[in-house]
Formats: structure tokens, sequence, C-alpha cells
């Protein structure tokens, strides 16, 4: 794969840890809910064991960038280490400028993603696509790299492409441990993203009211959800319901109007 040499400075990142969070968590989602507390403590991120500190690195040469990027796409924890140890930026710009960490996320690669977030990688950093770490794992349910970037530093009030947060797109494909996952981080609700679709109405128009849209229509109910809320063709979410005959769904959303 062609990389490109250009690099990005990379800044210190804040380690956000959510006691008690998730309990356990899988890149596939089941109903049961794990233990979840609201309360957050700051930490500082620690460098995994063999990445000297940043002012004993040799500088970043295209060489090494490339290194850390093969060491990526292999899944390889302690290449990656490596490479970093032999000065890689951490924020290096590949195909499409996906930092490392994206290029992991992607992948769903999680020992290269931990590793690297570990190591300080920005879980923000976002590629051509406009996707970050946070914002892919989120929208594609790869809940154990989602649950890494919440615990550091992760941006719950940054969206995507299309103007929508996280939470959007993980109700649209109705990953359900997910949306509980970014409901419990505080990733907003109601947001509008630019089509003029929120969560719920996403979960509806884009499902198809079987068991899992229903647990998480009433998770987003229970978070808050404002069902009145209408779409760009002035319809809420219980016309986009009746009209898609979709009667699980038209139950649940008239018993909370």
């Amino acid at each position: 794969m062609k990389r490109m040499s250009r690099t990005v400075l990379s800044c210190g990142i804040i380690a956000a840890s959510v006691t008690g969070a998730v309990t356990s968590c899988s890149s596939s989602d089941t109903s049961v809910a794990p233990t979840t507390s609201s309360s957050v403590t700051t930490t500082a991120a620690v460098p995994p064991t063999g990445v000297p500190p940043t002012s004993a690195l040799p500088p970043s040469t295209p060489e090494s960038e490339r290194a850390l990027f093969d060491a990526v796409d292999r899944n390889d924890p302690a290449a990656i280490t490596a490479a970093l140890g032999a000065g890689a930026n951490i924020e290096a710009r590949g195909e499409d400028e996906r930092t490392p960490l994206v290029e992991a996320t992607k992948n769903n690669a999680v020992a290269a993603a931990s590793t690297l977030i570990l190591a300080g990688a920005d879980v923000n950093a976002k590629d051509s696509m406009q996707d970050s770490a946070f914002l892919y794992s989120g929208a594609e349910g790869l809940n154990e790299i989602l649950a890494l970037t919440l615990t550091h530093g992760a941006d719950v009030d940054s969206v995507n492409r299309y103007g929508g947060t996280a939470l959007i797109p993980a109700s649209e494909h109705a990953h359900v441990e997910t949306v509980r996952m970014l409901i419990a981080a505080g990733v907003p609700v109601d947001h509008v993203n630019d089509p003029g679709w929120t969560a719920l109405l996403e979960a509806v128009v884009y499902g198809d009211g079987s068991a899992r849209y229903v647990d998480v229509i009433t998770q987003l109910l229970d978070a808050g959800a404002d069902p009145s809320i209408r779409d760009a063709s002035g319809k809420t979410a219980l016309d986009n319901a009746e009209s898609r005959g979709q009667a699980d769904v038209v139950a649940l959303l008239q018993s909370r109007i």
C-alpha cells in the first residue's frame, strides 16, 4: 500500500476513564446490558512498555511511518511498539488521510488499536471521509475499540460527514449494545444530522421493526429522545412507523406520547 510521507504533529492526549463503564464488551451485539456508571475520572494515558518518552525519540521518517502502518495492517502490537520507538509519528497520515489508529479501527484490529491508544493516539483524528476511531467504531458496532476510545478522550459531540453523531448510524444499524454504550457516554440523543434525521427517526426509517430495533428505540426513548421531532418531510417517528407497518414500534411510540 502506498503511503503518504506528510506527517501531522501529535499532541498530548488526556485519557478520560469511565469508572465501571463497561464490565464486558465484544464486537458483536447482545441484548444484555452491561453494568454502567456515569461517574468519570481523568487519568493520563500511559505509553506501552518499550516506547521511550517523546523527547528521546529520533525524528520520524517515511521508512518508520511505513513500518508503523505495515505493523498496524498485520495487527502486530510488538511491531507497532518498535516502530514508535524508532520515531514513527503516531499521527502520520496514510491512504485516505488515515492515521494509524483510524487504519486499525477500520480493520477492526483491536490489538493494534489498543496499543496505539495507550501510546497516546488521538481517538478523534479524522480521515478524508471524516471518520475518527470513535465515530467509526460507534457507527459499525466495534465495541471493543469503542470502549477504548470512550475511556481515552472521545469527543461524544463530534460528527461524521453527514453531520451526525455516532449514535445515529449505530441506531440505524440496530447495534443494540453500541447504542447502550453511546447513550451512557452522553452522546446527544436528539441531534439532527444534515439529512434531517435523529437517531430515533433513523431507527424507524431504516429499520425493519424487529426486536433489535424495538430495543434500540426503547433505549432512545428511555434516554429522553423526543418522538415529536419531524424529519425533512414533516413526518414524526410514529408517522414513519405506521407507514411502514411496524406494529410493535407503533405500539411502543403510542405508549410514550
